[in-house]
């Protein structure tokens, strides 16, 4: 069994079926890809699986458990976690401080709390949790910087350490090389990697071939909505129906 199935997956928009009768799993520990044209119904399978969005019908299946029409910080507090194609940071706040507030939930507490002095304990280890995290994103060194004045590459790279602060299990990542020129892309394909190794499972939504063919271990095509194929990047390169899907011909 994956750590996410996905299982006969509909969202209708009126009469617009986004998404039709779709399903995969995701295998603990891999690096999966999710491709397909522009309009192939990959955000709102993101959205679904994240709980932005309601299914129209079909399970999600998270470690046994459906989690189809949960809200959103009920399916990030069982370890699912998602990025977005646009980086969403704190722009004036410092690069320590964006990890921070990602922490938010595990130093969330009430009255007893306070008045045990739990909260000042559980805010010193957000702190601690929080510099372990720059540090395993290399960007130690850019603590102190206001996360506006970060390169693009490293502004991706603090959101996918904000993401990493809610202690993921299953990371959703929405076109995480999206505007980076070759180098970016290269050392965010290392982080990628970095934090696969590091017991997170990763699922990605990617424009950018090079990239998801040189990052994921399985990749799966999606096209209005459905599944067109499904394989590993050399048996994707060569499928003539991925080929016709992306260029109009086989």
């Amino acid at each position: 069994m994956g750590i996410l199935e996905v299982q006969s997956l509909s969202k209708h928009f009126g009469g617009l079926a986004a998404v039709n009768g779709l399903s995969f799993a995701v295998e603990e520990g891999e690096i999966r890809g999710l491709i397909g044209p522009n309009g192939a119904g990959k955000t709102t399978i993101f959205n679904l699986i994240s709980g932005y969005y309601r299914p129209s019908g079909g399970r999600i299946v998270y470690r046994g458990r459906d989690i189809a029409g949960l809200r959103t910080h009920r399916i990030a507090a069982r370890g699912v976690v998602r990025t977005f194609q646009h980086t969403t940071l704190f722009q004036e706040l410092t690069a320590f401080d964006n990890v921070l507030v990602g922490r938010h939930l595990a130093v969330r507490s009430g009255f007893l709390a306070a008045l045990l002095g739990t909260d000042r304990r559980r805010m010193e280890a957000a702190k601690e949790r929080s510099l372990e995290i720059l540090a395993f994103m290399g960007l130690e060194d850019r603590r102190d910087e206001i996360a506006a004045n970060l390169p693009h590459g490293l502004q991706k790279a603090l959101g996918l350490a904000i993401a990493l602060a809610a202690d993921p299990k299953l990371l959703l990542l929405d076109e995480p090389f999206a505007g980076m020129n070759p180098e970016e892309t290269r050392h965010m394909m290392t982080l990628v990697r970095r934090v696969r190794d590091a017991g997170v499972t990763v699922l990605l939504v990617e424009h950018d071939m090079q990239a998801v063919m040189g990052l994921c271990d399985r990749i799966t095509v999606v096209n209005f909505g459905e599944m067109l194929a499904e394989g590993t990047p050399a048996e994707i390169r060569a499928d003539e129906r991925v080929i016709e899907a992306y260029l109009g011909t086989a």
